[in-house]
Order: C-alpha cells, then structure tokens, then sequence
C-alpha cells in the first residue's frame, strides 16, 4: 500500500494561481514568504509565526500550517516543471519512518548530482513495493536510466528485472551514498516536528519540502562565492514568478 499524494498539476498559468490566492486576506507575497520559511530551513509552525511578527504580520502558525499544506505542494510542482532534466543516473534507497507504533517506509530516488527524483511513503519495502516505486518513477519522469545504483536489499534485483531490463544495476553499500546522504534533511525535519504524524501528513510534506529546500541549496561547495550569489538570485527571481501572480 502506497500513500500517495499527487501535486502534480500545481498552477500553469497565471489565472490559474491567481485562483488559487482567492479569499485569502493576505497578499501573496506574505504567504509566499511564510511557505518558503517553513520549508526552507528547520523550523516549526511556532517559529514561522515569530518570525512573521518581527516582521510586522500577525498570523497565527494554524494560518500558517494552512498555507503550506495548499500553497507549498502547488509550489514545488511549478518549481519542478522548471528545472532541467535529471540525470540518466539513479540511486535508490528507503528509510523507516516510525507513526502511530508502525513502520512505514520512505523510498527516495536521486540522480547523481543529487536531484531529487521522487519520495514516497509505503508500507512495505518487499518487491512488489520495489517495482511500485520504480513503475512511478518511470511514469513519471518519461524516461529511463543509464544505471539504477542500489544497496544490497534483496528486492531490489527482481524489480530491475522486471521493470527496467537491460539498465545496469549496481549493487553497493558504498556507491549508494548519494541517496543514504539525501535522507539527512528529511531526518533532521522529523526531529523538529517531532516525528511524523500520519503516512499523509508526511507525504504532503515531502511532496513539497523537497523541491523547495532543494530549489535554494545548489551545490555550495562547488561553486565560487560570485557564481553561488548569481545563481542564488536566479532562483530567487523564480521563485517570485512561481509564487506571485502578474499585477
């Protein structure tokens, strides 16, 4: 069993996300902002609300978990739609994820600069998960890789079999550090919000912090600082043409 949560479609055109700003009291810019803080770095609902409030706005963190729970997973499919294609390199992995006294577990896919690919939450992690998770990932990309990079988990060599034959798969603890190191954020963020509630509730939430986090932390290390500020203020602009309807 898979809990998906589809934000795909996302706003296409600027009516479109105008719609999506009717009835609420706040500009867009402010809701924007309380949707980026939220997901951008580690902080609670609580913290977002002070954070408004310094900044002149008073809006209780309920408004707030409304938002993002709206706005951010329209967000990060316009954000998606706007980068690059990913690599033809993917390395896959899960984690365990403790709810309600039951494991679930988080599939993630990278491609090998780190770009997330996809996140979903089920319950197994057998094979018939395995090729679920593969089957979305090649559904929904359009495309399939040049090599799938796994650990040594037994499901994993029947579902490339079966769902991408002739892709090289490399099984190997070590080359799969990619996406061991994707999972770091997530963990971190479920420490603040002291774990995840329900399956839904996180896969909403991933669905959206992903690509947003994603979208604003390049590969710092790799960049010069006058390269990171140019790119940084790129990002910026789209994030504002992803966020704020025309005049």
């Amino acid at each position: 069993m898979a809990c998906r949560y589809d934000a795909a479609m996302g706003p296409k055109t600027d009516a479109a996300l105008t719609a999506l700003y009717k009835r609420h009291r706040f500009p867009a810019e402010v809701i924007a902002h309380g949707v980026w803080l939220y997901h951008r770095f580690n902080v609670s609902l609580r913290d977002v609300q002070e954070l408004m409030a310094a900044r002149g706005v008073a809006v209780t963190y309920e408004t707030i978990g409304q938002w993002c729970r709206k706005f951010g997973p329209a967000f990060a499919a316009a954000l998606r739609r706007r980068r690059p294609q990913p690599g033809d390199k993917w390395h896959v992995d899960e984690m365990q994820l403790k709810m309600n006294s039951r494991r679930w577990w988080l599939w993630r896919a990278v491609d090998q600069e780190g770009v997330v690919l996809d996140i979903p939450v089920q319950e197994r992690r057998n094979q018939a998960a395995a090729e679920a998770f593969v089957r979305r990932l090649v559904d929904g990309l359009g495309y399939r890789p040049r090599v799938l990079v796994t650990d040594k988990l037994a499901s994993y060599p029947p579902a490339a079999r079966r769902m991408l034959p002739g892709v090289e798969h490399r099984r190997h603890k070590g080359l799969n550090n990619r996406a061991e190191n994707s999972h770091q954020p997530t963990r971190k963020r479920e420490r603040v919000l002291q774990r995840f509630k329900s399956p839904a509730q996180a896969q909403q939430f991933l669905s959206a912090f992903g690509p947003i986090r994603e979208h604003f932390c390049p590969r710092r290390h790799l960049l010069s600082a006058s390269t990171y500020g140019q790119l940084l203020t790129h990002r910026f602009d789209t994030w504002r043409q992803v966020t704020a309807p025309a005049a």
